[in-house]
């Protein structure tokens, strides 16, 4: 199949790397890719193949109906300059999720929708005998509207089902919104301001510490005034990356004034795939990982009511 710049399907953004809008797993499949392309003419019918309303990979602008159509989903952002460690986060989440090491008595982990979207962000993390492990490789923005979304689902206590969308998104993005909020190309970034439910702040240490640190201050100032700004008073926490690498006292005292000139109760969180003397790694993203389970949406509190009999119809009764 030859390479296309878009397809012609409406409602779809399967040339941005997500899903197909109508299910299918194989692009030649689909009929609307097949009006515009050169595909096999010994390839089986699009009729013939089974049709998903996913398929596996990461998610796009319109593919997340699905799963809102029970409950809206809590949106998870993850703000922060290029090679900050946003990816890094995602992958160690899911491989420590796979571990087990993630496990909580109040979640349970029970399913995915982007299974092959989580394996290709964690694969670089991952062992091979000969091959030592390697960080993933930088997110590329292109000309995508929306964050590619990665999903995991969890039981909680009481049996019911609670849904996240991890927001994947290029640095690029986050730099040009924090510069001009009205960007062309920072219209990624506005959307996840406007759709996240949390933000986590990336503060890049090794950026901090770097012959470089002056800059990378100026650019977490700008970036955090306009996060915090963004979220109107949604859950926001400042995670510092690469908490291996040692910052000034000074440059640490700067980048929390920062964040708390916007709020006063800002958690903090260090996360690092490299052990701290007696912390493991594990630690600091399970942390993490909890303070992100724990978030409640607000909502209405409607008062308890007596019922009439057995009928839900009738649980109103007149009093």
């Amino acid at each position: 199949m030859r390479k296309m710049d878009r397809c012609p399907h409406p409602n779809c953004y399967a040339d941005d790397n997500t899903t197909c809008t109508l299910g299918h797993i194989r692009l030649e499949m689909c009929p609307e890719w097949q009006r515009v392309s050169k595909v096999d003419e010994a390839a089986p019918s699009y009729a013939e193949q089974m049709l998903l309303p996913w398929s596996g990979f990461a998610m796009g602008q319109s593919d997340q109906n699905f799963i809102s159509g029970k409950v809206k989903p809590i949106t998870v952002a993850i703000v922060g300059p290029e090679s900050a460690g946003k990816t890094t986060i995602l992958g160690a989440f899911y491989l420590l999720l796979g571990q087990g090491a993630l496990t909580t008595y109040s979640h349970a982990f029970s399913n995915s929708y982007t299974l092959a979207g989580w394996e290709a962000v964690a694969i670089c993390l991952r062992w091979k005998p000969g091959q030592p492990p390697r960080f993933p490789p930088h997110t590329p923005s292109g000309a995508a509207r929306a964050p590619g979304m990665l999903h995991l689902g969890f039981r909680r206590e009481d049996g019911s089902l609670r849904d996240f969308l991890f927001a994947d998104a290029p640095g690029e993005w986050f730099q040009k919104w924090a510069i001009n909020e009205l960007a062309d190309d920072a219209e990624g970034a506005r959307w996840i301001a406007r759709h996240a439910d949390i933000t986590l702040l990336i503060a890049d240490r090794q950026a901090l510490a770097g012959t470089k640190m002056g800059a990378a201050r100026n650019d977490f100032q700008l970036l955090a005034q306009r996060a915090m700004a963004g979220a109107r008073g949604r859950r926001l926490a400042l995670v510092w990356t690469k908490g291996d690498v040692d910052v000034a006292p000074a440059m640490e005292a700067q980048i929390r004034k920062a964040v708390a000139s916007g709020s006063s109760n800002v958690p903090e969180f260090t996360v690092s795939v490299y052990p701290r003397g007696k912390v493991d790694a594990a630690e600091g993203f399970g942390e993490l990982f909890n303070w992100i389970l724990g978030t409640k949406r607000s909502g209405v509190d409607l008062p308890s009511t007596d019922g009439f009999g057995h009928d839900p119809l009738f649980r109103f009764g007149r009093r």
